[in-house]
Protein backbone atom coordinates (compact mmCIF):
# COMPACT_ATOMS: atom_id res chain seq x y z
CA UNK A 1 0.00 0.00 0.00
CA UNK A 2 1.12 3.49 -0.53
CA UNK A 3 2.70 5.41 1.86
CA UNK A 4 2.99 9.55 3.16
CA UNK A 5 6.23 10.24 4.21
CA UNK A 6 6.85 13.15 6.21
CA UNK A 7 9.42 15.94 4.56
CA UNK A 8 12.09 14.63 7.34
CA UNK A 9 12.34 11.40 7.06
CA UNK A 10 15.69 9.22 7.54
CA UNK A 11 16.55 5.86 6.28
CA UNK A 12 17.34 3.29 9.08
CA UNK A 13 18.74 0.29 7.76
CA UNK A 14 19.02 -2.78 10.33
CA UNK A 15 22.24 -5.11 10.58
CA UNK A 16 22.72 -5.72 6.87
CA UNK A 17 26.17 -6.48 8.18
CA UNK A 18 28.28 -10.19 7.06
CA UNK A 19 27.08 -11.65 10.52
CA UNK A 20 23.70 -10.94 10.26
CA UNK A 21 22.85 -11.44 6.07
CA UNK A 22 25.28 -14.68 6.54
CA UNK A 23 22.32 -15.85 8.85
CA UNK A 24 19.86 -18.97 7.11
CA UNK A 25 16.51 -16.52 6.04
CA UNK A 26 13.02 -16.96 4.75
CA UNK A 27 13.69 -14.59 1.90
CA UNK A 28 16.96 -14.24 0.48
CA UNK A 29 19.40 -11.84 2.78
CA UNK A 30 20.83 -10.95 -0.54
CA UNK A 31 17.54 -9.53 -1.86
CA UNK A 32 17.18 -7.36 1.17
CA UNK A 33 20.59 -5.62 1.07
CA UNK A 34 19.98 -4.97 -3.13
CA UNK A 35 16.54 -3.52 -1.60
CA UNK A 36 18.46 -1.64 1.12
CA UNK A 37 21.06 -0.17 -1.38
CA UNK A 38 18.35 1.04 -3.48
CA UNK A 39 16.36 2.63 -0.97
CA UNK A 40 19.89 4.39 0.37
CA UNK A 41 20.47 6.24 -3.43
CA UNK A 42 17.13 7.27 -3.92
CA UNK A 43 17.49 8.95 0.29
CA UNK A 44 20.80 10.46 -0.86
CA UNK A 45 19.82 11.86 -3.77
CA UNK A 46 16.85 13.73 -2.00
CA UNK A 47 19.43 14.83 0.45
CA UNK A 48 18.00 12.80 3.48
CA UNK A 49 19.47 11.14 6.00
CA UNK A 50 20.95 7.61 5.62
CA UNK A 51 21.48 5.43 9.51
CA UNK A 52 22.96 1.67 9.30
CA UNK A 53 22.70 0.15 12.58
CA UNK A 54 25.24 -3.23 13.21
CA UNK A 55 25.67 -5.17 15.84
CA UNK A 56 29.13 -5.77 17.71
CA UNK A 57 30.22 -6.79 21.16
CA UNK A 58 33.31 -6.73 22.87
CA UNK A 59 36.03 -9.44 22.42
CA UNK A 60 35.65 -10.48 26.18
CA UNK A 61 31.59 -11.01 25.62
CA UNK A 62 30.93 -9.01 28.93
CA UNK A 63 28.55 -6.72 27.11
CA UNK A 64 26.11 -9.38 25.68
CA UNK A 65 22.51 -9.71 27.69
CA UNK A 66 22.70 -12.86 29.78
CA UNK A 67 19.66 -13.51 31.23
CA UNK A 68 17.86 -17.02 31.66
CA UNK A 69 15.45 -16.50 28.93
CA UNK A 70 18.02 -14.57 26.73
CA UNK A 71 18.15 -16.04 22.80
CA UNK A 72 21.18 -17.20 21.46
CA UNK A 73 22.86 -14.10 19.89
CA UNK A 74 25.54 -14.69 16.99
CA UNK A 75 28.71 -13.68 18.65
CA UNK A 76 29.90 -10.85 16.47
CA UNK A 77 33.14 -8.74 18.20
CA UNK A 78 34.36 -5.31 16.96
CA UNK A 79 36.82 -5.44 14.24
CA UNK A 80 35.77 -9.22 12.82
CA UNK A 81 34.61 -9.66 9.14
CA UNK A 82 30.87 -10.17 10.81
CA UNK A 83 30.82 -6.37 11.23
CA UNK A 84 31.79 -5.53 8.09
CA UNK A 85 28.85 -3.61 5.96
CA UNK A 86 27.52 -5.01 3.08
CA UNK A 87 29.54 -3.18 0.36
CA UNK A 88 26.46 -2.88 -1.44
CA UNK A 89 24.87 -0.27 0.49
CA UNK A 90 27.96 1.76 -0.36
CA UNK A 91 28.39 3.55 3.63
CA UNK A 92 30.21 6.70 3.12
CA UNK A 93 31.30 9.27 5.95
CA UNK A 94 27.83 11.42 4.81
CA UNK A 95 25.88 8.36 6.46
CA UNK A 96 25.48 7.36 9.81
CA UNK A 97 26.74 4.27 11.31
CA UNK A 98 25.18 3.50 14.81
CA UNK A 99 26.68 0.58 16.91
CA UNK A 100 24.17 -1.40 18.71
CA UNK A 101 24.84 -4.46 21.54
CA UNK A 102 21.26 -5.73 21.42
CA UNK A 103 18.26 -5.84 19.25
CA UNK A 104 16.98 -2.50 19.82
CA UNK A 105 18.55 -0.08 18.09
CA UNK A 106 17.31 3.17 20.07
CA UNK A 107 18.57 1.08 23.49
CA UNK A 108 22.21 2.34 24.98
CA UNK A 109 22.60 3.96 20.91
CA UNK A 110 22.92 7.65 19.78
CA UNK A 111 20.50 6.92 17.41
CA UNK A 112 17.58 9.23 18.47
CA UNK A 113 20.11 12.21 18.96
CA UNK A 114 21.12 11.65 15.32
CA UNK A 115 17.78 11.88 13.86
CA UNK A 116 16.30 14.26 16.63
CA UNK A 117 19.10 17.06 15.96
CA UNK A 118 18.24 16.72 12.34
CA UNK A 119 14.35 17.84 12.93
CA UNK A 120 13.58 13.78 11.61
CA UNK A 121 10.06 13.17 12.43
CA UNK A 122 9.92 10.23 10.23
CA UNK A 123 11.12 6.75 9.83
CA UNK A 124 12.00 4.32 6.74
CA UNK A 125 12.57 1.27 8.45
CA UNK A 126 14.12 -1.96 6.22
CA UNK A 127 16.76 -4.76 7.58
CA UNK A 128 17.41 -8.12 9.28
CA UNK A 129 15.53 -9.56 11.68
CA UNK A 130 12.16 -8.56 10.90
CA UNK A 131 10.83 -10.46 13.96
CA UNK A 132 13.39 -8.91 16.82
CA UNK A 133 16.30 -5.85 15.22
CA UNK A 134 13.06 -4.47 12.92
CA UNK A 135 10.30 -4.78 15.48
CA UNK A 136 12.45 -3.76 18.15
CA UNK A 137 13.14 -0.13 16.59
CA UNK A 138 9.56 0.07 15.10
CA UNK A 139 7.99 0.01 18.99
CA UNK A 140 10.59 2.24 20.58
CA UNK A 141 10.32 4.75 17.01
CA UNK A 142 6.57 4.42 17.60
CA UNK A 143 6.98 4.85 21.37
CA UNK A 144 8.93 8.27 20.47
CA UNK A 145 6.28 9.59 17.88
CA UNK A 146 8.59 9.06 14.67
CA UNK A 147 6.10 8.28 12.01
CA UNK A 148 6.71 5.29 10.73
CA UNK A 149 7.30 3.05 7.10
CA UNK A 150 7.99 -0.57 7.30
CA UNK A 151 9.46 -1.32 3.94
CA UNK A 152 7.59 -5.42 3.22
CA UNK A 153 10.44 -6.49 0.60
CA UNK A 154 13.38 -5.09 2.79
CA UNK A 155 13.12 -7.26 5.54
CA UNK A 156 13.40 -11.02 6.25
CA UNK A 157 13.40 -13.07 9.24
CA UNK A 158 15.35 -16.53 10.52
CA UNK A 159 11.86 -17.61 11.21
CA UNK A 160 8.60 -17.52 8.38
CA UNK A 161 6.18 -17.42 10.97
CA UNK A 162 7.96 -14.78 13.34
CA UNK A 163 8.31 -12.84 10.06
CA UNK A 164 4.46 -13.17 9.16
CA UNK A 165 3.63 -12.32 12.83
CA UNK A 166 5.91 -9.19 12.52
CA UNK A 167 3.97 -7.70 8.89
CA UNK A 168 0.37 -8.57 9.87
CA UNK A 169 0.26 -8.56 13.57
CA UNK A 170 2.43 -5.82 14.64
CA UNK A 171 3.57 -3.64 12.22
CA UNK A 172 -0.06 -2.38 11.30
CA UNK A 173 -0.54 -1.14 14.36
CA UNK A 174 2.42 1.39 14.62
CA UNK A 175 3.57 1.24 10.75
CA UNK A 176 2.02 2.32 7.37
CA UNK A 177 3.73 -0.67 5.27
CA UNK A 178 4.72 -0.29 1.91
CA UNK A 179 7.36 -1.75 -0.80
CA UNK A 180 10.65 -0.45 -2.19
CA UNK A 181 8.80 0.85 -4.70
CA UNK A 182 6.13 2.25 -3.67
CA UNK A 183 8.91 4.20 -1.14
CA UNK A 184 10.71 5.40 -3.66
CA UNK A 185 7.72 6.46 -6.02
CA UNK A 186 6.68 8.92 -2.53
CA UNK A 187 9.99 10.30 -2.51
CA UNK A 188 10.38 11.06 -6.25
CA UNK A 189 6.73 12.51 -5.83
CA UNK A 190 8.02 15.36 -3.86
CA UNK A 191 10.57 16.14 -6.31
CA UNK A 192 10.15 14.92 -9.35
CA UNK A 193 12.10 17.27 -12.03
CA UNK A 194 14.80 16.38 -9.43
CA UNK A 195 13.93 12.98 -9.36
CA UNK A 196 13.56 12.55 -13.73
CA UNK A 197 17.76 14.57 -13.68
CA UNK A 198 18.93 12.05 -11.49
CA UNK A 199 17.71 8.93 -13.01
CA UNK A 200 18.97 10.07 -16.58
CA UNK A 201 22.55 10.05 -15.17
CA UNK A 202 22.49 7.60 -13.07
CA UNK A 203 19.79 4.82 -13.37
CA UNK A 204 21.54 2.45 -10.99
CA UNK A 205 18.93 2.48 -8.76
CA UNK A 206 16.59 1.06 -10.48
CA UNK A 207 18.67 -2.10 -11.35
CA UNK A 208 19.26 -2.73 -8.10
CA UNK A 209 16.88 -6.21 -7.07
CA UNK A 210 14.75 -6.18 -10.09
CA UNK A 211 14.95 -10.02 -10.02
CA UNK A 212 13.71 -10.18 -6.52
CA UNK A 213 9.89 -8.94 -7.72
CA UNK A 214 7.49 -10.63 -8.51
CA UNK A 215 7.11 -13.91 -5.95
CA UNK A 216 9.53 -12.57 -3.77
CA UNK A 217 6.46 -12.54 -0.92
CA UNK A 218 4.07 -15.19 -3.05
CA UNK A 219 3.76 -17.46 -0.14
CA UNK A 220 2.73 -14.30 2.81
Amino acid sequence: MPTTLDAATALVLIDLQRGITALPTAHPADDIVLCGAALAIVFREHHLPVVATRVAFSADGGDVVRTRTAADTPMVTFGTEGTVMQPELQLDEGDILITKRGWNAFYGTELDLQLRRRGITGIVLAGISTSVGVESAARAAAERDYQLTIVTDAVTDTDLGAHKNSLEVIFPKIAELATTDEVIEALDARSPQRAARTRTANRSWSDIGQHKRGAFYEEL
